[in-house]
C-alpha cells in the first residue's frame, strides 16, 4: 500500500538521503549501476534505522518503559517486543545478560560500569572520570570504560544535530546510544595516586 508523503515527512527525508549518494540529479533514466547504487544505499539506510530503533528501545528500557508499553508503541505484543529487542534477540549492542568482558578478554584498563540508569549514570560517569575512566560504549544499564592516566569529563546530549557540531573545546564522541551521544573530554590532569 503506497502512501503520499509531504516533503517534510520522515520517509521523504530518508529518501533524499538515499538519493544523495545515488544517480546524478537531472537524469531522466537510471542505468543498471544506478539501480544497484540505490539498492545499496537503501539497504544501508534500512540497517542503520534498525540499529537506531534498537538503541531507542534500549534507551526507553533504561528510562523505565515496560516491554508492554514498548510493544504497544511498536505494534507488537509485550513478548514480541522483548524477544525482538531484549537479550538474545538483539541485533546490536551487548546482550542484557553478558557480563564484564563478555565477547572479549577483559583487560585491567577496561571494565563495565553498571548497573546505571538514565537518572544516575552521569554522576557515576563523573566519579569514574575522576579516576581516569571514560566511556567507549553504552549498553543497556551500563557503559564499557577504558582507563588512562588522566581524568575525564563526560556529557550526555540529545543527538539532535550532526555529530561534528558537538566536537568543540576538546569534546569527542565516547559512545553513541540513540537518542543520546556520550561526549568525553580528557582534562589532561593526572589521576591522583596512580
Amino acid at each position: 500500500m503506497s502512501q503520499a508523503h509531504p516533503e517534510g515527512d520522515l520517509a521523504a527525508q530518508i529518501g533524499h538521503v538515499i538519493l544523495d549518494g545515488g544517480p546524478e540529479p537531472g537524469g531522466q533514466t537510471l542505468d543498471g549501476e544506478d539501480h544497484l547504487r540505490l539498492v545499496r544505499r537503501a539497504a544501508l539506510a534500512h540497517e542503520v534505522s534498525g540499529e537506531l530503533l534498537q538503541q531507542a528501545v534500549t534507551a526507553a528500557r533504561s528510562g523505565g518503559q515496560s516491554w508492554a508499553t514498548l510493544g504497544q508503541e511498536l505494534g507488537l505484543s509485550r513478548q514480541g517486543a522483548q524477544q525482538r529487542f531484549g537479550g538474545a534477540g538483539r541485533r546490536t549492542g551487548v546482550a542484557d545478560d553478558a557480563g564484564p568482558g563478555a565477547g572479549s578478554a577483559e583487560r585491567p584498563d577496561e571494565r563495565w560500569l553498571g548497573p546505571v540508569t538514565a537518572v544516575d549514570e552521569l554522576g557515576e560517569l563523573e566519579l569514574a572520570g575522576q579516576l581516569g575512566w571514560h566511556t567507549v560504549e553504552a549498553g543497556m544499564f551500563r557503559h564499557r570504560m577504558v582507563r588512562t592516566a588522566t581524568r575525564w569529563e563526560h556529557r550526555r546530549v540529545l543527538w539532535a544535530r550532526t555529530t561534528s557540531s558537538y566536537l568543540t573545546d576538546g569534546w569527542q564522541v565516547g559512545a553513541r546510544a540513540f537518542p543520546w551521544l556520550y561526549l568525553v573530554r580528557d582534562t589532561g590532569l593526572p589521576v591522583e595516586g596512580r
